[in-house]
């Protein structure tokens, strides 16, 4: 494969005491740091033992405990929420496996940067060491950019260590994914924001101003995030309050974090799922909170009329003929009014949905049908029921022996529709729910009618 970075870039320069990301130099500056530093900064682990959370990942039984263990650390994908560890896990990755560190992020980084660091990640093998590139944001690198990190990973030139929010399975090479594990890193809990908060207090050196119900709202706001922690619990720090805050002193005072979700990205797909299945499994509570879920964070409500309006088609059909109608009128009225009034025509539509017999007899009615459309080719239909508007077609036998249905007894003739040859299926199978009860009871009418009829 040909390398993208092979050759050296030349007339590019960086600045003095960086990589070109901005991570430390080989040789940093070595003027002592006296500039105040964040509290995520100052409390960032110092160990993996250390780091809060993760424990399915870092613990002794976990795939990073067990791969330093076996002292054979090979290249990852770090793949999580922000805010939940993965730079600090790779900076002490490299740390307890001595290797050299260096961080990149994708969306600052070049060609001529990468094909430098190869370079003198090469001359440092040579010397004895090897290197552990992180890269944030790793999915921003296109598919060739990202090709470019394959010879050297193969060769043992870097250890890849890529960071990113969003699912490898969709943004990252089938070639990469084959060279790297993938580390699923989970949104911190609340008892992990706690230890969090109390870890912090300690370097602080005095406990935060609020109540337990404040304290409690504090963690809520960090949504998981426990870079976002570190970030309030500063602000709340820095306040000189006498006494106590409550909740609504606190709620004043501070905004909650914007949920994480990404229009075009994982969360949307993965928001969507969960309230398709939440209304097919009839849960109206779920599938509210779904949709307040994905409103909250964005998402175009016709787009969410949409899918609403394809779960009634899907997933209830003739069971219930009605939630189609509402659905549709639900779109048209938020049409009408817009938001936020008209998003309670959506809930609406997804409270009735939730709540209505579920069948999916057409549906699968519709998929067996194409199948047999494809596996019967181009067979015509049987001549009966075809029209003979000419004398010659009259003279084929167009229309010959066609039964009107509405001359025969009970207004069905039984005769056959299907092509010559083609064995007569049973697509719809209505259950017996709904008002497909009733559909159940006329195809068994039907069945046993025609088969009368042909016995006649």
């Amino acid at each position: 494969m040909a390398d993208l970075f092979d050759t050296a870039a030349k007339g590019q320069d960086k600045a003095p005491g960086t990589t070109p990301g901005g991570a430390p130099d080989t040789a940093p500056d070595t003027a002592p740091d006296t500039g105040p530093r964040p509290l995520a900064d100052r409390l960032r682990p110092a160990r993996l033992a250390d780091v809060i959370g993760q424990d399915q990942v870092l613990g002794a039984d976990g795939p990073l405990g067990a791969m330093l263990a076996a002292g054979a650390l090979s290249s990852l994908i770090l793949w999580g929420p922000p805010g939940v560890g993965k730079t600090t896990i790779a900076r002490l990755l490299a740390d307890q496996a001595d290797l050299h560190f260096i961080q990149i992020s994708a969306i600052f980084t070049g060609v001529p940067d990468l094909r430098r660091i190869f370079d003198e990640a090469r001359l440092r093998r040579r010397q004895g060491r090897g290197t552990l590139l992180f890269v944030d944001e790793i999915h921003r690198f296109n598919k060739a950019q990202q090709d470019g990190f394959l010879p050297h990973m193969e060769d043992g030139t870097i250890i890849l260590v890529g960071a990113t929010t969003e699912n490898p399975s969709f943004e990252l090479n089938a070639a990469v994914l084959s060279r790297a594990q993938v580390m699923v890193l989970e949104r911190l809990s609340l008892a992990d924001l706690e230890r969090l908060a109390q870890r912090a207090e300690g370097a602080l050196g005095t406990p935060l101003p609020l109540t337990g119900p404040a304290r409690e709202a504090l963690l809520d706001m960090a949504d998981g995030d426990g870079r976002a922690l570190l970030n309030l619990i500063e602000q709340v720090a820095a306040w000189n309050v006498a006494g106590k805050l409550d909740t609504e002193a606190l709620g004043q005072r501070l905004a909650r974090r914007a949920a994480q979700y990404d229009k075009s990205g994982d969360a949307h797909y993965n928001l969507i799922s969960a309230l398709h299945k939440s209304v097919r499994g009839s849960d109206p509570d779920a599938a509210l909170y779904w949709l307040a879920r994905m409103i909250d964070g964005g998402e175009d409500p016709r787009y969410l009329a949409r899918r609403i309006t394809r779960m009634a088609v899907e997933d209830i059909g003739l069971a219930d003929p009605q939630a189609q109608s509402v659905c549709l009128h639900a779109w048209e009225v938020y049409e009408r009014l817009g938001s936020p009034e008209g998003e309670l025509a959506l809930a609406q539509a997804v409270t009735y949905l939730a709540l209505a017999p579920k069948s999916n007899g057409v549906y699968a009615a519709w998929k067996g049908a194409q199948r047999l459309a494809k596996s019967t080719g181009s067979a015509p239909p049987p001549k009966h029921i075809l029209n003979a508007p000419t004398k010659l077609m009259k003279d084929q036998g167009y229309g010959a022996g066609y039964a009107y249905d509405h001359d025969a007894e009970d207004g069905f003739s039984g005769q056959n529709y299907f092509p010559e040859g083609v064995k007569r299926p049973v697509l719809y199978a209505p259950p017996e729910r709904g008002f497909e009860r009733e559909l159940h009871k006329r195809l068994d009418y039907f069945a046993k009618l025609r088969a009368r009829r042909q016995a006649e």
